[in-house]
């Protein structure tokens, strides 16, 4: 996951994820097959580890068309987000690092008409005014299919840690290491309504963007 500059407007915003803004000066929208080559290109040039080819990217897109966003100002693509729409399975296999996340099977993977169990952000860039557009996607996925996940990433920087942490993101206790969650507002149960649940909440939320696959 690639971070904005410090200093910028977007890099010091501190929203919840899901309140991010919407805005008019970037685009966000699926990612188009002409674009692909140059997304790769930005993605394996910006994020560290990252080696995913045009080829590859297009295999997601065909298994699932939403699964990666475009980032642009006009005609010029500033940035990209990528997901892995995990299934239940894939969501278990995740918190028990039970999977290569560079090559995730397919059986761990939620159907183009299956409701995602979890958002795994596999890959994020964005240069310059390129992170406004998040507020877009973040708006997409309140979407019914994937209105009831929650999102999980893992920084592989400071800099990553700290813009998670400005979107509400957390540390999350897990046999995969240093995995970040950002719980959804509507799936937050009120401690009064669920005290049974507290010490574990708790214990979760203590125990312990980017992405670096």
């Amino acid at each position: 996951m690639q971070i904005p500059q410090r200093g910028s407007a977007e890099f010091t915003l501190r929203h919840q994820l899901d309140a991010l803004p919407l805005t008019d000066l970037i685009a966000a929208h699926p990612v188009t097959p002409d674009q692909l080559g140059e997304l790769a290109e930005l993605a394996r040039r910006e994020i560290p580890g990252v080696r995913a080819s045009e080829r590859e990217l297009a295999e997601f897109l065909r298994h699932d068309p939403e699964s990666i966003f475009a980032l642009c100002r006009g005609t010029r693509l500033l940035g990209g987000i990528a997901f892995l729409y995990l299934n239940c399975a894939g969501l278990d296999a995740l918190l028990l690092d039970e999977f290569n996340l560079s090559d995730p099977p397919r059986r761990y993977l939620a159907r183009p008409d299956e409701d995602a169990a979890a958002i795994y952000v596999w890959a994020l860039v964005a240069r310059g005014r390129g992170a406004a557009g998040l507020g877009i996607v973040a708006h997409a996925m309140r979407a019914p299919r994937y209105r009831a996940a929650d999102y999980y990433a893992q920084p592989s920087s400071p800099e990553g840690r700290a813009f998670l942490g400005a979107l509400g993101f957390a540390p999350l206790a897990s046999f995969q290491p240093d995995l970040w969650w950002y719980q959804r507002p509507w799936n937050r149960l009120p401690e009064v309504l669920a005290p049974s649940l507290q010490s574990t909440t708790q214990f979760v939320k203590g125990s312990l963007a980017d992405a670096r696959h």
